[in-house]
């Protein structure tokens, strides 16, 4: 993003992101939307699980990936918050407005990015594809509609940390 996108347009990191904090309110604000989107977030992906039959044997499938101790949990956690903010960053930030520029349709921009982001995610089977190409989508909604990745950024943090250190400890 920074070699190819950036550097080249000359376009800073915080144009990307956008959204910028003004007031001591405004981060109190983005984390809010943060957890109401977790909370919808949580809703549609759970219905999807339901169409989709994932079964739990399909999740077991993913225990390898969980952290096993109290270091590996530390590091989950730095991984996720780092992939909440790179993944937002590359897949949001500029993949889906390079689409946009190229389409000029935020609807169809939202629908690539979302897609690539899912057949990234195959690792975890063509359900799981499915459900992150959905997750996807849904941010690039929440980033169109809120014209920043922040609350996206804090979003995808915590549910990456959530699930990977729940998943362990169940």
């Amino acid at each position: 993003v920074w070699l190819f996108g950036l550097r080249r347009t000359g376009k800073r990191l915080g144009e990307i992101i956008g959204g910028k904090w003004t007031r001591w309110t405004d981060p109190l604000r983005d984390f809010g939307i943060a957890i109401l989107f977790w909370l919808i977030v949580g809703m549609v992906l759970a219905a999807l699980r339901g169409i989709l039959g994932v079964k739990p044997e399909d999740l077991r499938a993913m225990k390898f990936l969980f952290p096993q101790s109290g270091a590996e949990m530390i590091a989950w956690a730095f991984l996720s918050v780092t992939a909440g903010f790179c993944e937002e960053i590359l897949f949001r930030g500029y993949l889906q407005r390079q689409f946009l520029a190229l389409t000029g349709r935020s609807e169809l921009a939202i629908v690539i990015q979302a897609v690539i982001f899912g057949v990234a995610h195959t690792c975890q089977g063509w359900k799981g594809a499915v459900s992150v190409t959905v997750y996807g989508a849904m941010f690039g909604i929440l980033a169109v509609m809120r014209k920043s990745l922040r609350p996206g950024m804090m979003q995808h943090a915590m549910q990456d940390s959530f699930s990977g250190i729940v998943g362990s400890l169940l």
